[in-house]
This record gives C-alpha cells, structure tokens and sequence, in this order.
C-alpha cells in the first residue's frame, strides 16, 4: 500500500516509548527492515495476529518478529476500539489496525496476545475455538492445570504436544511473569544441576512492567522533579522519579501482593516441582525497561560457585557478567534491548554450610525477553 498522510500513523521504529530510552538501536533496525521483507514474509509460513499491538509489548512482538525473522505468509495487526483504524509501518508494508473481534481470528493460525486479563479471557477462549493458537502474556491463563506454561529455554516440553502442522483445532499457551522469566532463566541451569529447595527472590522492576504510559509517566517525573514542580502522579498514586516503593499490585490477604505471589506460583508450575519453597519481595524502581533481582539459592547437593559460573555460562540466553576486580556486574543499561538475561554477583550464600547455597544477581529486559521476546520463541516452536 502506499504511504498516506494520517495523524494516526504508527511508525514501529519511531519512538513509541520515551524517546531517550528507545531510539538506541533504531536506525540499525530500520536498515535491517527493508532487508528482511523477503524472508518474513513467506507462503509456507503461518498466518499471524498480534493482540494489543499498540501498546509497548505489541510494539515489541513486531521489533522481535522483524529481527528474528519470524516467517508469516499474513498478518492481522489487532488492538481496541480506540486504536482502530491507525497505521502501522512494518517491514516496509503499511498495516491497518483492527478492532479486535471474534471473527478477527478467521483464518489465524497463530495470535500472541498483550492487551490485558481481561481481553485474554474473553478473546482467547473465542480464538481457539476458530482454531487459532493463542501465545497469552497475561497472567488470565496461567495457572489453568490444562494450559502449559513455558519458558522455551527451561520447559519446552510442557508444550510439546502442541504443532501447528496437522493440527485440527487451537490451544492456548501462557506466557510466565515477566519477573519469573528473568528469575528462572538463571536459577534452572542451577537447579537442573543440583536441585533447588528453597529460593529467595528481591526484585527491582522497571516502569515498562506497567505499560508505555508508566514509561512517560516516569520520563514526565524526572523532567518535572529537575525542574522544581510537582511530579505528575495518575498511572502510580505516588513520586515515581528519584524514588522506589513496594510494587502497585495488589496486597492480599497474607501480606504477598499478586505480582510476588506469581513468582512462587509460576514457578512451582514450570518446574513441575509443588514443594519447591519460594519467597519474593517485589519493587518498583524508577528504571525504564530492564528488570533487576537479587537471587538466593539453596540446594539439595552441593554446589560451589566456580562451577555455578561454568553452568552459567553454557546456559541457552544466559550471558555473565562477574568481573568482582573491575566490580562490573550486571545492570539494567546493559541488558536493555537485548535477547539475553545477564548474571553476575556469583557467590557462595556464607550463612549455609557445605556449599548449599548460592547468591546471584540477574538483569534482563522486561519487554523483550521478559515477554515479547518469550512469546515469539514459543510461537517459533509451533512451526
């Protein structure tokens, strides 16, 4: 389609999100664009849908799906009633967002939703049953005993039933937490070799984990705090700039708030391991798009840390970053835009004897490899 002048026009490589936090990387992105219209755009490949695709992750699905050359033969790009009707340049295509309805998934063979619990309840039932396979980054799925859910680096094998090649009708499949992705991508090589029994999770989370509007928010803040005047406060009740404060999920009854509950859910269910003991402290830290945690181990068989690092360091998407000379570890910064997690802070927990317990530190970007990036692997693994 030709270009047209319109108000609504998306430019997926144009800042979406705070300008000083998304343009690194762009240029080369819109040079990779043009060069990789061929290769994603294929008859064999499948039909595609993206859920939310106006908001930051749905952005982000679109940054991945580009620079993974993820094959698709059409794509739906699906969002509210409120963004219907905007276009969005894609590998170097001119899309219309749709509204998002039932009959959108006529046709689909796979659909990665981001657009709320809400809208996956109502709209993923509706698309399976037209035959589609939803990959869900909502948490509206997760916990159904009937839905796998997956980590591609750690359990791919809860999903290994599900093909798009001869398959007649449509599953659902969840995306973890994006805390819990981060949080296992380290701690499962660890525990693959020697059994976690308990793990003590601090987390430092980003303004992306509440959406694109956080992220302005948090960028609006920082202006307003440096220049004298009240900070602008709707998406968070309270100063986010220059500040931190337990993370805005709801607090339940026993005194976790659901963000830290999903951690020692999610990950009982994707180990497969009910007796696993799991204890988190959630954040909110006034960074833009990276996740940070503090992560403390003990295990069932020793485990030194000279080994911990080796394991590490052949881990799937794991990258260290342990220099205790220089005193480099990980840090938000550097694992932002980035596929991989980064480890670093490897050390034996001195409060257990025998080498039974470990300290780690993990970053790893909230957008991408703690959802969009997550998401597209599992859509990868259906072809």
């Amino acid at each position: 389609m030709q270009a047209t002048a319109s108000a609504h026009r998306l430019h997926l490589f144009s800042p979406f999100t705070p300008a000083a936090f998304t343009a690194r990387g762009s240029t080369a992105r819109r040079r990779n664009a043009a060069a990789t219209v061929r290769m994603a755009l294929k008859v064999e490949g499948p039909s595609l849908a993206v859920v939310g695709v106006t908001g930051a992750v749905g952005q982000e699905f679109l940054r991945v799906l580009s620079d993974r050359d993820f094959p698709y033969r059409s794509l739906r790009l699906l969002a509210s009633r409120r963004s219907a009707g905007r276009r969005i340049e894609f590998e170097g295509r001119e899309y219309v967002v749709e509204e998002l309805r039932e009959e959108s998934f006529d046709g689909v063979d796979v659909a990665l939703f981001s657009a709320g619990g809400s809208v996956s309840r109502e709209m993923g039932p509706a698309a399976v049953e037209r035959g589609t396979v939803v990959v869900d980054n909502s948490s509206a799925f997760r916990m159904d005993p009937g839905v796998p859910l997956v980590i591609p680096e750690v359990n791919p094998d809860a999903m290994a039933h599900i093909r798009l090649a001869g398959r007649a009708k449509g599953a659902l499949i969840a995306n973890p937490n994006c805390s819990t992705i981060i949080c296992l991508m380290a701690a499962t090589p660890l525990h693959r070799h020697a059994k976690v029994v308990r793990m003590v999770v601090s987390t430092y989370q980003a303004a992306s984990g509440a959406g694109a509007a956080a992220m302005e928010e948090l960028e609006k803040q920082t202006r307003e705090v440096l220049g004298g005047k009240q900070p602008t406060c709707e998406i968070f009740k309270q100063q986010y700039a220059f500040n931190l404060f337990s993370h805005n999920a709801p607090v339940l009854s026993n005194g976790y708030n659901e963000e830290e509950m999903k951690l020692v859910k999610e990950t009982r269910k994707i180990w497969n391991d009910m007796d696993v003991k799991v204890t988190a402290t959630c954040i909110r830290v006034p960074v833009m798009r990276a996740h940070a945690e503090s992560v403390n181990l003990q295990f069932e068989k020793p485990l030194d840390e000279e080994t911990a690092r080796q394991i590490l360091k052949g881990a799937a998407g794991v990258v260290v970053i342990d220099d205790r000379a220089s005193n480099h570890f990980p840090t938000p910064l550097e694992v932002s835009n980035k596929d991989h997690v980064a480890v670093g802070r490897i050390r034996q927990d001195l409060s257990q004897e025998g080498n039974l317990g470990l300290d780690v530190f993990v970053c790893g970007d909230q957008i991408r490899k703690g959802a969009a990036l997550n998401a597209v692997q599992i859509a990868e693994m259906l072809l």
